[in-house]
């Protein structure tokens, strides 16, 4: 009788507590969104993206990322890859446009979209991965962390995959403004305050060291800017001439003082909408 209290509260931990994670159907779509509270794969009907031959200024990026996805869907060795630099230059919209061109061929890459805030949940993540029959890109757009954020421990499950190692079907992509995902003033300060300024900071800088990709994205210049917006209007079928568009391409991006892959598609957006051309 005097287990009958104990029973009772174990049935009653037993039906508070979650049902484990099922996987779900992967054959119903080419992403998924990862979301918490509830924890759940979502599946994207369509994903938001460019062509790949559209991407312009980012050549060797994209036959790198291009070569190790191909390697990854193969079964082959491939790295986890870290997309770093100036924003708006294509980063996110190259990820997705590798997903897209290989997956064309190869239906079983599909890609999961994790944001940074919720990585703390990506071993359970890992674990519905693991041992499907599918190759994933575990996608991390705009990471970086603060300076109490110990989001990036989380990360290391990925990257160095804990006991268990990281599972055989999974690459991780990032992309960030920060080559070392922490500002380079928390850097400094971190150094200037510590007792061991070696040791301050090394946890965090050498996690974007974990990458066995770092792929580079620099500022366009004018002639790349133009490109990109003539290969907008050449792929939609917006008819402009070249003086033209070259003379409110250059005042658009002057009026934001800025030039950059995101500049030259909201210029062509706007042109397009002008033109009566929907894209």
């Amino acid at each position: 009788m005097t287990d009958e209290p104990l029973d009772r509260i174990a049935r009653a931990l037993e039906r508070m507590a979650p049902e484990p994670l099922a996987a779900p159907d992967f054959s119903g779509a080419a992403a998924f969104v990862w979301h918490t509270a509830p924890e759940r794969l979502e599946p994207v009907a369509q994903v938001s993206r460019v062509d790949l031959d559209l991407l312009i200024g980012v050549d060797r990026a994209r036959d790198t990322l291009l070569q190790n996805t191909a390697q990854f869907v193969a079964g082959l060795p491939a790295n986890n890859a870290l997309l770093w630099g100036a924003r708006g230059m294509g980063k996110s919209s190259l990820v997705k446009a590798v997903h897209g061109a290989v997956q064309a061929t190869h239906e079983n890459l599909k890609m999961v979209e994790l944001q940074r805030e919720d990585l703390p949940s990506v071993g359970r993540l890992l674990g519905l991965l693991r041992d499907v029959p599918q190759r994933f890109i575990l996608f991390c757009d705009d990471l970086s962390f603060g300076h109490d954020d110990a989001h990036y421990k989380s990360l290391k499950a990925v990257l160095d995959g804990g006991i268990e190692g990281r599972p055989e079907n999974v690459v991780l992509y990032a992309t960030s403004n920060r080559r070392h995902l922490m500002p380079r003033d928390m850097i400094e300060n971190e150094r200037g305050s510590a007792i061991n300024p070696a040791e301050a900071v090394e946890e965090k800088v050498s996690l974007s060291d974990r990458f066995g990709l770092w792929l580079g994205f620099h500022a366009c210049d004018q002639d790349q800017y133009l490109a990109m917006i003539r290969g907008y209007c050449d792929a939609h079928g917006v008819s402009i001439d070249d003086a033209t568009l070259h003379a409110e391409a250059i005042e658009w991006q002057a009026t934001r003082g800025a030039r950059s892959g995101r500049v030259a598609w909201q210029y062509f957006t706007d042109l397009a909408g002008r033109k009566g051309v929907t894209i």
